[in-house]
């Protein structure tokens, strides 16, 4: 068996593997929010309706962690999510972007849009969040990750 991703958006499954790296969280004047390091497991099942589970774990300087994990399944041609923090889906726009469109339920009112950008070695990629409200652009979220362990 494989994964339907394989046929439908091939692209997304060279995410496979675990990414070590940093976000960092700054308002519409470029002043840092946060910053934390991550590590990001990126896992494409081969059987069930769940076809991408992804699983972070966040660390903070003064030694605060978070760790949380989701799954996606598919639906209208695209991978989507429905987590307790937000909802929404992805899709792959060329074969080195992938994009998501997902509304914050933890934050009423606010969206972001993702840009997952790979790099030509496969092994760096970077990530932007742009954070929307009432249709104003109040932060973005910026990832730096290189690939640790491909699975």
């Amino acid at each position: 068996m494989s994964n339907p991703l394989n046929k439908l958006m091939p692209a997304v499954l060279e995410h496979a593997g675990i990414w070590q790296g940093t976000y960092r969280h700054i308002d519409s004047q470029g002043q840092t929010l946060d910053f934390h390091r991550s590590q990001v497991e990126c896992v494409f099942p081969v059987e069930g309706p769940v076809v991408y589970i992804q699983r972070n774990q966040f660390t903070w300087d003064d030694g605060r962690v978070f760790n949380v994990a989701f799954d996606g399944i598919i639906k209208d041609d695209k991978i989507y999510w429905d987590t307790d923090t937000f909802k929404g889906f992805g899709w792959v726009a060329s074969p080195n972007i992938f994009l998501l469109e997902l509304e914050r339920k933890d934050e009423p009112g606010a969206w972001f849009y993702e840009s997952i950008v790979m790099g030509a070695d496969k092994k760096h990629r970077a990530r932007t969040w742009h954070w929307f409200k009432d249709g104003v652009c109040f932060k973005r979220t910026l990832c730096d990750e290189h690939l640790l362990i491909n699975t």
